[in-house]
Protein backbone atom coordinates (compact mmCIF):
# COMPACT_ATOMS: atom_id res chain seq x y z
CA UNK A 1 0.00 0.00 0.00
CA UNK A 2 1.30 3.44 -0.90
CA UNK A 3 0.49 5.67 2.08
CA UNK A 4 2.51 8.83 1.46
CA UNK A 5 4.57 10.32 -1.35
CA UNK A 6 7.18 13.07 -1.31
CA UNK A 7 8.33 14.66 -4.52
CA UNK A 8 7.96 17.51 -6.99
CA UNK A 9 4.94 18.58 -8.99
CA UNK A 10 5.50 17.36 -12.56
CA UNK A 11 2.18 18.33 -14.14
CA UNK A 12 -1.51 19.02 -13.64
CA UNK A 13 -4.50 16.97 -14.75
CA UNK A 14 -8.21 17.94 -14.68
CA UNK A 15 -8.74 16.05 -11.42
CA UNK A 16 -5.30 16.02 -9.82
CA UNK A 17 -1.62 16.09 -10.68
CA UNK A 18 1.50 14.09 -11.46
CA UNK A 19 4.06 13.83 -8.67
CA UNK A 20 7.67 13.09 -9.61
CA UNK A 21 9.25 10.92 -6.91
CA UNK A 22 12.90 10.15 -7.74
CA UNK A 23 12.22 10.02 -11.47
CA UNK A 24 8.94 8.08 -11.26
CA UNK A 25 5.77 10.02 -12.08
CA UNK A 26 2.75 9.08 -9.97
CA UNK A 27 -0.63 10.14 -11.34
CA UNK A 28 -2.93 11.14 -8.47
CA UNK A 29 -6.60 12.06 -8.43
CA UNK A 30 -6.52 14.56 -5.58
CA UNK A 31 -8.61 16.84 -3.41
CA UNK A 32 -8.46 20.58 -4.22
CA UNK A 33 -6.53 21.11 -0.98
CA UNK A 34 -3.85 18.64 -2.05
CA UNK A 35 -3.61 20.31 -5.48
CA UNK A 36 -3.23 23.76 -3.87
CA UNK A 37 -0.56 22.40 -1.51
CA UNK A 38 1.36 20.95 -4.46
CA UNK A 39 1.45 24.19 -6.42
CA UNK A 40 4.25 26.64 -5.80
CA UNK A 41 6.36 24.46 -3.49
CA UNK A 42 9.68 22.79 -4.21
CA UNK A 43 8.79 19.56 -2.42
CA UNK A 44 5.30 18.17 -1.88
CA UNK A 45 4.21 15.62 0.71
CA UNK A 46 0.89 13.96 -0.11
CA UNK A 47 -1.06 11.42 1.93
CA UNK A 48 -2.27 8.75 -0.50
CA UNK A 49 -4.60 5.81 -0.89
CA UNK A 50 -4.11 3.10 -3.52
CA UNK A 51 -7.43 1.74 -4.74
CA UNK A 52 -6.99 -1.70 -6.30
CA UNK A 53 -9.46 -3.14 -8.80
CA UNK A 54 -9.21 -6.17 -11.05
CA UNK A 55 -8.38 -4.06 -14.07
CA UNK A 56 -6.68 -0.97 -12.62
CA UNK A 57 -4.73 0.65 -9.81
CA UNK A 58 -5.79 4.22 -8.93
CA UNK A 59 -3.87 6.48 -6.58
CA UNK A 60 -5.72 9.20 -4.64
CA UNK A 61 -4.03 12.15 -2.92
CA UNK A 62 -5.05 14.06 0.22
CA UNK A 63 -3.87 17.06 2.16
CA UNK A 64 -3.64 15.18 5.45
CA UNK A 65 -4.36 11.84 7.11
CA UNK A 66 -7.82 12.93 8.33
CA UNK A 67 -9.01 13.43 4.73
CA UNK A 68 -7.64 10.02 3.77
CA UNK A 69 -9.27 8.34 6.77
CA UNK A 70 -12.66 9.84 5.95
CA UNK A 71 -12.22 8.77 2.30
CA UNK A 72 -11.53 5.19 3.42
CA UNK A 73 -14.60 5.24 5.69
CA UNK A 74 -16.74 6.47 2.81
CA UNK A 75 -15.55 3.56 0.64
CA UNK A 76 -17.09 1.14 3.15
CA UNK A 77 -20.58 2.57 2.50
CA UNK A 78 -22.57 0.54 -0.02
CA UNK A 79 -22.89 2.39 -3.32
CA UNK A 80 -19.96 4.78 -2.70
CA UNK A 81 -17.01 4.35 -5.03
CA UNK A 82 -13.71 6.22 -4.99
CA UNK A 83 -14.85 9.01 -7.36
CA UNK A 84 -17.89 9.89 -5.24
CA UNK A 85 -15.88 9.52 -2.01
CA UNK A 86 -13.27 11.92 -3.42
CA UNK A 87 -16.01 14.38 -4.41
CA UNK A 88 -17.42 14.27 -0.87
CA UNK A 89 -14.03 14.76 0.79
CA UNK A 90 -13.24 17.56 -1.67
CA UNK A 91 -16.43 19.44 -0.81
CA UNK A 92 -15.58 20.50 2.76
CA UNK A 93 -12.96 20.12 5.48
CA UNK A 94 -12.87 16.62 6.98
CA UNK A 95 -13.80 17.92 10.45
CA UNK A 96 -16.94 19.58 9.05
CA UNK A 97 -17.97 16.39 7.25
CA UNK A 98 -17.43 14.36 10.42
CA UNK A 99 -19.68 16.78 12.32
CA UNK A 100 -22.31 16.45 9.60
CA UNK A 101 -22.22 12.67 9.98
CA UNK A 102 -22.47 12.74 13.77
CA UNK A 103 -25.29 15.32 13.67
CA UNK A 104 -27.08 13.34 10.92
CA UNK A 105 -26.99 16.29 8.50
CA UNK A 106 -27.87 14.40 5.30
CA UNK A 107 -28.44 17.63 3.36
CA UNK A 108 -24.69 18.35 3.57
CA UNK A 109 -24.01 15.21 1.53
CA UNK A 110 -26.90 15.70 -0.88
CA UNK A 111 -25.19 18.89 -2.06
CA UNK A 112 -22.43 16.73 -3.59
CA UNK A 113 -23.04 15.72 -7.23
CA UNK A 114 -23.75 12.00 -7.42
CA UNK A 115 -25.14 11.74 -3.88
CA UNK A 116 -28.89 11.45 -3.55
CA UNK A 117 -31.12 11.32 -0.50
CA UNK A 118 -30.83 7.56 0.07
CA UNK A 119 -27.06 7.56 -0.34
CA UNK A 120 -26.72 10.51 2.07
CA UNK A 121 -28.88 8.69 4.62
CA UNK A 122 -26.76 5.55 4.18
CA UNK A 123 -23.55 7.56 4.75
CA UNK A 124 -24.89 8.98 8.00
CA UNK A 125 -26.33 5.66 9.18
CA UNK A 126 -23.27 3.54 8.41
CA UNK A 127 -20.59 6.01 9.53
CA UNK A 128 -22.16 7.69 12.56
CA UNK A 129 -20.71 5.26 15.10
CA UNK A 130 -17.30 4.98 13.40
CA UNK A 131 -16.80 8.71 13.08
CA UNK A 132 -18.38 9.58 16.43
CA UNK A 133 -16.09 7.17 18.26
CA UNK A 134 -13.00 8.63 16.56
CA UNK A 135 -13.83 12.28 17.02
CA UNK A 136 -16.45 13.09 19.65
CA UNK A 137 -17.94 16.56 19.15
CA UNK A 138 -17.84 18.97 22.08
CA UNK A 139 -21.25 20.35 23.09
CA UNK A 140 -20.28 23.91 22.10
CA UNK A 141 -19.30 22.74 18.60
CA UNK A 142 -22.52 20.77 18.28
CA UNK A 143 -24.53 23.87 19.21
CA UNK A 144 -22.61 25.98 16.66
CA UNK A 145 -23.15 23.36 13.97
CA UNK A 146 -26.82 23.12 14.87
CA UNK A 147 -27.17 26.90 14.36
CA UNK A 148 -25.39 26.52 11.03
CA UNK A 149 -27.78 23.77 9.93
CA UNK A 150 -30.77 25.87 11.02
CA UNK A 151 -29.49 28.88 9.05
CA UNK A 152 -28.76 26.75 5.99
CA UNK A 153 -32.21 25.14 6.12
CA UNK A 154 -33.81 28.61 6.36
CA UNK A 155 -31.95 29.73 3.22
CA UNK A 156 -33.03 26.56 1.43
CA UNK A 157 -36.64 27.33 2.36
CA UNK A 158 -36.13 30.77 0.79
CA UNK A 159 -35.19 29.16 -2.53
CA UNK A 160 -31.42 28.66 -2.30
CA UNK A 161 -29.91 25.29 -3.18
CA UNK A 162 -27.99 23.58 -0.36
CA UNK A 163 -24.72 24.42 -2.11
CA UNK A 164 -25.67 28.10 -2.57
CA UNK A 165 -26.75 28.29 1.08
CA UNK A 166 -23.44 26.78 2.23
CA UNK A 167 -21.49 29.24 0.07
CA UNK A 168 -23.49 32.20 1.41
CA UNK A 169 -22.94 31.11 5.00
CA UNK A 170 -19.21 30.55 4.51
CA UNK A 171 -18.51 34.28 4.80
CA UNK A 172 -20.64 34.74 7.94
CA UNK A 173 -19.28 34.60 11.50
CA UNK A 174 -19.93 31.03 12.77
CA UNK A 175 -20.45 32.23 16.36
CA UNK A 176 -23.61 34.20 15.52
CA UNK A 177 -27.11 32.83 16.19
CA UNK A 178 -28.95 31.26 13.24
CA UNK A 179 -31.24 34.26 12.64
CA UNK A 180 -28.31 36.66 12.40
CA UNK A 181 -26.45 34.29 10.05
CA UNK A 182 -29.44 34.19 7.71
CA UNK A 183 -29.78 37.99 7.75
CA UNK A 184 -26.10 38.53 6.94
CA UNK A 185 -26.06 35.80 4.27
CA UNK A 186 -29.04 37.45 2.57
CA UNK A 187 -27.35 40.85 2.76
CA UNK A 188 -24.16 39.47 1.16
CA UNK A 189 -26.17 37.79 -1.60
CA UNK A 190 -28.00 41.01 -2.49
Amino acid sequence: MISRLRGQLAGRTPDGFVLDVNGIGYLLAATPGAVRAAEGTAEVVVETYLHVREDALHLYGFTDASERTLFIHLLTVAGIGPKVALAIVSGAPAAELRRAIVLQDTARFQAVPGVGKKTAERIVLELKEKVGAEDPIPISAAVGTSAHVTARDALVELGYSVLEAEQSLASVDPDLPAEERVRLALRHAA
